[in-house]
């Protein structure tokens, strides 16, 4: 494995063009979806579950235009559950991809496609809107067990979280409801783009987010005796 710092120019301002959703908590996505659209208005969002249908609901009579399911997208169904339909490398790569890298676009525009038949080319993502299951507020319930503990641990969540912050000179991540608003007041003032500092600043509290909900994990688990705690609750054979 070789790991290099970035070589390529880094774009200053983008304009939000591949936009990917993949949230619990859906307050405030119209006006997100709203602002995004009336930036430009060809933008085209990719999302799952119960997050694409909201969009679809939100975009109305332009879903056809502005929406793409990831399945559609991967090529990869979910599996039972809400398993893994985030964890593809059409997702990742599109987060991760550097602007510029020839390497980088021959793997999202033609290995991606000719790797699976019939599939389409990557694309980079401009825009990450996440937020995770809500583990904190489930283990603070009273009687919740530590199964349910771990069902509402988010893999995908925090995976795509933290690639499309680590890839801040490309990639706008938002974390909050709370911040839509700025960031749309933000495209506005930029002429429909993101702004290199405003990445950044995205991505440092999305670094720590994720920092956060993955301690609060380790932390109740580690606090957990076996015997008492986790065995009466499992199907043991």
């Amino acid at each position: 494995m070789s790991i290099r710092e970035n070589i390529y120019t880094v774009i200053d301002k983008i304009k939000p063009e591949n936009i990917l959703v993949s949230v619990f908590d859906k307050d405030g996505l119209e006006t997100l979806i709203s602002g995004i659209r009336a930036a430009n208005a060809s933008a085209r969002f990719y999302s799952t579950g119960g997050t694409g249908k909201r969009i679809v609901e939100i975009l109305g009579d332009n879903a056809d235009r502005n929406y793409t399911p990831v399945e559609d997208f991967t090529g990869a169904p979910e599996m039972e559950g809400g398993l893994v339909k985030t964890l593809h490398p059409k997702i990742h790569a599109g987060l991760l991809a550097e602007r510029g890298n020839p390497a980088h676009e021959e793997y999202l525009y033609k290995t991606l496609s000719e790797s699976m038949r019939g599939g389409s080319p990557g694309v980079y993502f401009d825009v990450f809107v996440g937020n995770l299951y809500p583990f904190t507020s489930v283990v603070a319930k009273e009687g919740t067990t530590p199964e349910t503990a771990r069902v509402n641990i988010d893999i995908g969540g925090p995976a795509m979280t933290m690639a499309a912050a680590k890839n801040w000179h490309s990639v706008a991540v938002l974390t909050s409801p709370a911040q839509y608003e700025g960031f749309i007041s933000s495209l506005q003032k930029n002429n429909g783009a993101t702004g290199l500092e405003l990445r950044f600043a995205l991505a440092s509290r999305a670094m720590k987010s994720i920092g956060e909900y993955r301690s609060a994990i380790g932390e109740y688990f580690s606090g957990l005796d076996f015997e008492k705690d986790v065995r009466p609750f499992l199907n043991i054979t």
